[in-house]
């Protein structure tokens, strides 16, 4: 697992995630993962989602992130944040002309959140996705079922995505791929993060290991 200063970033989309807290410091007192995000002009999630168990937290360091909560939409600047809570309808992207800086905060921290993530980026990052970030529909299927406890998409409803993934996941094996790989889920490398995103997660400095 990852550590303070650990990042993934996705070569395609230009999204890059690091780590300012993965939430696990203390297995006997777990608290919140704290990740600062930055996304481009144009990027955006790869689509409409729901995170069955953990609650998701926006707060915007500079920038402009377009926000969708359960249908209603809003365009958060710096300063202004938005939480999804478990269960809930979301979407993002980066409504504006600069880059998007903002803190994401997951709780309760799961590390099945970040495998997720370091095997979406690893993928785009082999050309093995499309412009947008998202895999073919047999690696998807595979994916969709491996974590459909951490990310559910809103579309199509998620019984008929059940039914697909069950249909295209032996497929998906017999030709070779897998729903995850010890190849993609290393960070991909350390920055001392930025003293301003810090700031805007409540962090003075490193924390103690």
């Amino acid at each position: 697992m990852s550590g303070y200063g650990d990042f993934y970033e996705n070569r395609v989309t230009g999204e890059r995630c690091v780590i300012l807290r993965t939430g696990m410091e203390d297995e006997a007192s777990p608290t919140t993962s704290l990740v600062h995000l930055t996304a481009p002009p144009g990027s955006a999630v790869v689509g409409e989602h729901v995170h069955p168990t953990v609650t998701e937290r926006f707060v915007v360091v500079s920038g402009t992130l377009g926000m969708r909560l359960d249908g209603e939409e809003s365009q958060l600047v710096a300063g202004e944040e938005a939480t999804a809570p478990a269960g809930s309808a979301h979407d993002w992207w980066n409504a504006g002309d600069d880059v998007a800086s903002v803190i994401v905060e997951l709780d309760p921290p799961t590390e099945r959140f970040e495998t997720m993530i370091a095997t979406l980026f690893g993928l785009a990052n082999a050309g093995r996705t499309n412009a947008k970030g998202l895999p073919n529909p047999l690696q998807l299927a595979l994916i969709g079922q491996q974590f459909d406890d951490v990310l559910v998409f809103t579309k199509p409803p998620r019984a008929v995505q059940r039914i697909a993934f069950a249909l295209l996941a032996p497929i998906a094996r017999a030709r070779g791929l897998r729903p995850t790989y010890d190849e993609y889920l290393a960070p991909h490398g350390h920055t001392e993060p930025d003293p301003a995103a810090l700031a805007a997660a409540g962090l003075a400095a490193a924390p103690t290991r």
